[in-house]
């Protein structure tokens, strides 16, 4: 009888550990992903890499960042800097004056390519809006599930699509993510599963594999089932290479 008792609290000893050992709360999620990632080494960061036919430099020292790219085209090389004072062009190494709707467009797509290359670094900016999604399972692995939003002040001018990031229950790491997005006045959405993960410096880098839905019917609420369904079709690859961390 007393060994009976005994077996019982052990076990909904036990039981009880294994439930509070789950999170529920986003905030402690992300920042057990972010401390797998790199932690406090994307503070101080110096990181340069190549994507497609353009390369880019992430710079962090504090609260003070520079993201950049530099590439090739008829006028010569292009040097696009996004800063804390906004943006600027250099072409052949002199500053030139770009109208502010091609600025707008340019700091767009150069914080996109560096803001999927750091993930998960940024999911802790103060624009950024989580929420437990709670827990599901893709390809018998465990993940948290958690919606990203962002507020229209400091959200940059795609402010109003939304991400869900699959967060590896076990180590923490971003497996898999969707982002929705406004294109010919309909809205669409984009899965990536993560793959290639490396540790480059302490600083951790993965390519993706890019997915888009067979049509603009579904929304991304839809996106993990239609992967685990094989509803998604192949769009691209999204591979950082040659990535160096200073």
């Amino acid at each position: 009888m007393k060994y009976s008792s005994l077996l019982f609290i052990t076990l909904l000893s036990v039981s009880l550990s294994s439930c509070d050992s789950k999170l529920n709360d986003p905030q402690k999620i992300v920042d057990k992903a972010l401390e797998t990632a790199g932690g406090k080494k994307y503070d101080n960061l110096n990181a340069e890499f190549d994507f497609r036919d353009k390369h880019y430099i992430a710079k962090r020292n504090g609260g003070a960042f520079s993201y950049e790219r530099v590439f090739d085209d008829s006028l010569g090389t292009i040097h696009d800097f996004v800063t804390n004072d906004g943006f600027k062009r250099e072409i052949n190494g002199v500053v030139v004056v770009v109208p502010d709707t091609m600025a707008a467009k340019y700091t767009s797509s150069t914080n996109s390519v560096n803001y999927f290359a750091l993930l998960p670094y940024g999911l802790n900016d103060a624009a950024v809006n989580k929420k437990y999604l709670g827990e599901t399972t893709i390809n018998s692995k465990s993940y948290y599930k958690i919606q990203v939003t962002f507020n229209a002040n400091g959200g940059g001018e795609d402010f109003e699509d939304t991400y869900l990031y699959w967060i590896n229950q076990e180590n923490f790491t971003v497996d898999y993510l969707a982002y929705s997005f406004a294109e010919n006045d309909e809205t669409s959405f984009r899965f990536r599963v993560a793959y290639n993960p490396r540790v480059v410096n302490g600083i951790r880098f993965q390519d993706y594999i890019n997915y888009k839905p067979k049509n603009n019917s579904f929304s991304i609420d839809q996106a993990e089932e239609l992967f685990k369904q094989g509803e998604l079709v192949e769009l691209s690859r999204i591979d950082t290479e040659n990535v160096v961390v200073n």
